[in-house]
């Protein structure tokens, strides 16, 4: 077990401080899942221009085509933003639970050295 001292305060700080980070790359990530769709009708749009009729055949070329493959690598790294971040934010709240349970058998302790 580590002997390093938990500081609650420094934890709470680094949770107030990155929950702004944390909100826009969640925001960042919903933009591009939802803008995905309006990409697709998009490029079903193109390939309609293109004289390709099949509905299967437009989505064949819009999920196939370049701009909507290095959308979905942007999503990929908005997602693993998001997540880094909530974790933590996670870890940071371990560490004030953990404070508390140490606290909470420091005052046990204390009471039976009485």
């Amino acid at each position: 077990m580590s002997d390093k001292i938990i500081d609650p305060n420094d934890a709470i700080d680094f949770m107030i401080a990155n929950s702004k980070r944390y909100a826009q790359a969640k925001a960042n990530r919903t933009y591009l899942e939802e803008y995905r769709k309006t990409m697709k009708a998009e490029l079903c749009k193109e390939a309609l221009a293109a004289k390709i009729e099949a509905v299967n055949a437009q989505e064949r070329e819009a999920y196939s085509h370049p701009d909507y493959k290095e959308h979905l690598l942007a999503i990929k790294a908005a997602v693993e933003e998001e997540e880094r971040l909530r974790w933590l934010l996670v870890a940071a709240q371990a560490r004030i639970d953990v404070w508390r349970s140490m606290e909470a058998s420091n005052r046990m302790i204390e009471k039976a050295a009485m």
